[in-house]
Parts: C-alpha cells; sequence; structure tokens
C-alpha cells in the first residue's frame, strides 16, 4: 500500500527557486490557472508514445498525473495539482522528470 502525503501549494519562495529552471528549459506558465505546459516534441510517434509511457510509470507511482495530448510526434502536457488548486512540488518533481526523460530521446 502506497502512502501518500498532503501536497501543498507552492509559495511565493518556492515559485521563485523551484519555477526558475523549468522556465529557462521551455516549460511556461498558463495563462488562466496556475500551472505549467511544455509540448515535447520526438522524432516519430514510437518516442513520443516511449516518452509517455516512461512518464506514466513514474505519475502512478506518485499518484500525480498529467493532462497531456498526444498527436503522431508531439506531447503537449500541463501540470497543476487539482487537490490544492495550483502548482505544488509533485509538479515540480514530475516536470523535471519529463525533462530528464526527454534527454534520453535526444541522444
Amino acid at each position: 500500500m502506497f502512502l501518500f502525503c498532503q501536497a501543498a501549494k507552492l509559495t511565493p519562495d518556492e515559485r521563485g527557486t523551484k519555477l526558475s529552471p523549468l522556465l529557462a528549459n521551455r516549460w511556461s506558465l498558463v495563462d488562466d490557472r496556475d500551472a505549467i505546459k511544455k509540448e515535447f516534441i520526438f522524432k516519430n510517434f514510437n518516442e513520443a508514445f516511449g516518452f509517455m509511457s516512461r512518464v506514466a510509470l513514474l505519475s502512478e507511482k506518485m499518484d500525480h498525473h498529467p493532462e497531456w495530448f498526444n498527436v503522431y510526434n508531439k506531447v503537449q502536457v500541463t501540470l497543476s495539482s487539482h487537490d490544492v488548486d495550483g502548482l505544488s512540488n509533485r509538479d515540480i518533481k514530475l516536470a523535471s522528470f519529463m525533462d530528464t526523460v526527454e534527454k534520453v530521446f535526444l541522444e
């Protein structure tokens, strides 16, 4: 059985320090809500699906699932923690993991 701790919304200080590296790596803030988004582009559908599969495994363990949309080689992702109505450390962790997985496909 997994035990999940309650997420807390990022504080203003955390937003400054934890979001900066993500924003520098093509993540952007969503205009109409407290969320971040990014579009990942791969060589083909196989790579896009592989990326999504790897992310899905961690997402399930975290019990924190991305909003995403896939067409062929593109994956559009939006992250926000619905239970706190905004960004939390779970979003930071998942976004950072996605960036790490993306690098595997770019090599």
